[in-house]
């Protein structure tokens, strides 16, 4: 039994999930002719209240194409510090669109309007130019903690005050959805440009929905080629995302609650220091001073489970599709059974 904790994007496609793609109908895709993944964006976009959407072989794509749509050169996109845009998409928005981030920090690692108007940058010639605002939700290095309807309401109102736009990166979304009780209907239409993760959380093995207007995804189909992100017969994998929007949305519950549990377990033992509040599906905490992190994490893979460093004293755990009630038990065992 392998317990994999490192990342939910380490999820297997289920039975009938395979069985979807393997009887899909697919086409050319650069032409526009492959039906599954027509249908595919067409029910992505109807989704979150948008005219259209873009299949993308990843989130990083899909949020780079984003920020291709809503900057121009030398102009500036305002996020947290923690965004994934800003860690872990290897700056490729200065690369791909000659743009800069400017960071925000704050107590709830959330953006807030307020720092929205204090940190967009002046007219003059020597600054760049404030075009945008991102936020990522649920927030990945801040322990999946996430935005509400209202807050996301007043940072839209704020862009549209600016006249900034509004980008979202909902690489987990739907972890934010099960909780809030909100429909993508009802948050879509505060961003100019959503990105949603199919491969996460809801199990698909591959792929990204970029999610905007129809001038917009026109647009956003041109860049992906630009960049090699057209696809051919890749229906196969549009299929998966299907089944996953059908069929696995509502599973995400059962991971927070794993998520939970595992974080009233730790809080019990001596050896770890402090933990984050866990709102999803991921789980936070630093290890005691004393505490080697090498050595807790060959322990827990001399045990089969597999976790990963997020900082010197930190690690991270990430509950999904492929974690079943019936490991719980195991995992708590070897947690307990730690001797540093």
């Amino acid at each position: 039994m392998l317990i994999n904790l490192i990342s939910d994007t380490v999820t297997k496609p289920v039975p009938e999930m395979l069985e979807a793609m393997m009887q899909a109908e697919v086409g050319d895709d650069v032409f526009g002719d492959d039906p599954t993944i027509n249908a595919l964006e067409k029910k992505a976009a109807s989704m979150f209240g948008h005219e259209a959407a873009l299949f993308c072989s990843s989130g990083t794509l899909s949020n780079q194409i984003a920020i291709r749509l809503n900057t121009q050169p030398l102009e500036e996109i305002i996020c947290h510090k923690s965004s994934h845009i800003f860690w872990y998409e290897t700056a490729a928005y200065a690369m791909i669109s000659n743009v800069v981030i400017n960071p925000i920090d704050s107590d709830d690692g959330k953006l807030h309007p307020d720092q929205i108007a204090q940190n967009q940058k002046p007219l003059i010639d020597w600054l760049p130019y404030t075009s945008m605002v991102e936020i990522e939700n649920s927030c990945n290095r801040e322990g999946g903690c996430y935005y509400t309807y209202a807050e996301m309401e007043a940072l839209s109102a704020e862009c549209k005050r600016l006249n900034l736009k509004f980008h979202l990166d909902g690489a987990r979304i739907f972890n934010v959805l099960v909780e809030t009780g909100d429909q993508p209907s009802d948050i879509g239409p505060m961003f100019d440009t959503i990105s949603v993760c199919l491969s996460k959380g809801l199990g698909a093995p591959v792929g990204s929905m970029l999610i905007s207007s129809a001038e917009n995804i026109k647009k956003a189909r041109r860049i992906r080629k630009s960049l090699g992100g057209g696809m051919r017969q890749a229906g196969y994998l549009a299929a998966a995302g299907i089944y996953a929007l059908d069929h696995h949305i509502e599973k995400l519950r059962n991971d927070h609650a794993k998520a939970r549990h595992t974080e009233s377990l730790l809080k019990s033992l001596p050896y770890i220091s402090s933990i984050k509040p866990v709102f999803t599906n991921i789980v936070i905490f630093d290890l005691a001073a004393q505490i080697s992190t090498t050595h807790f994490l060959d322990y827990l893979k001399s045990n089969g489970i597999l976790a990963t460093a997020f900082g010197p004293k930190t690690i991270r755990f990430v509950f999904h599709l492929d974690i079943t009630e019936s490991m719980m038990p195991h995992l708590e065992k070897c947690l307990k059974s730690y001797l540093p």
